[in-house]
């Protein structure tokens, strides 16, 4: 069915967009967002890679795949570290395949859904550039400087973009 529906087409256009959207974001409100010691990340490609999962019934997405090259372009466009968010964005993807099965996925279980998996991509993240020595602060305080207001801007965007979300895979189901 997924290749006869407009989601074939709509699915990565939407990904493009939230990549741009995820950087635009971020350079238009850095002042607010990264600023010391605080730092905001917005994860709308994530976003938009959860949503397809919760919204995904009975059309069978390649969302993996997606995941890949979603993961591979924030890679080098982003961060200049070819590899982490290409083993990260499936990972999420993966994690959120096997919670929806558990969970009967609304708005409240995406909320929780979304937020195990932004602390997930942060804290991955963050041991990765420990591991590669790009970052010096210790886990207290990634924890309270950087992981906390990214869930808050997160959940936020979730909340703000849940509706609109489900209306475009709605429209394009």
């Amino acid at each position: 069915m997924y290749r006869l529906s407009k989601l074939r087409f709509g699915f990565p256009i939407g990904l493009l967009i939230m990549l741009l959207l995820d950087g635009s974001l971020s350079h238009i409100f850095s002042s607010q967002m990264f600023n010391y010691p605080t730092v905001m990340v917005s994860h709308l490609v994530v976003l938009w890679l959860v949503t397809a999962v919760l919204y995904e019934e009975n059309v069978t997405m390649p969302l993996g795949r997606w995941a890949i090259v979603a993961g591979a372009v924030f890679d080098l466009y982003y961060t200049g570290i070819f590899g982490v968010y290409i083993f990260i964005f499936p990972l999420v993807v993966y994690v959120t395949r096997i919670m929806v099965t558990y969970i009967s996925p609304n708005f409240l279980s995406g909320l929780l859904i979304y937020f195990i998996d932004i602390t997930l991509v942060e804290g991955l993240g963050f041991l990765a550039s420990r591991v590669v020595h790009m970052t010096v602060i210790s886990g207290s305080s990634f924890l309270v400087n950087t992981l906390g207001p990214t869930l808050a801007l997160n959940l936020a965007l979730y909340v703000i973009l849940y509706f609109p979300i489900r209306w475009v895979y709605n429209w394009l189901n």
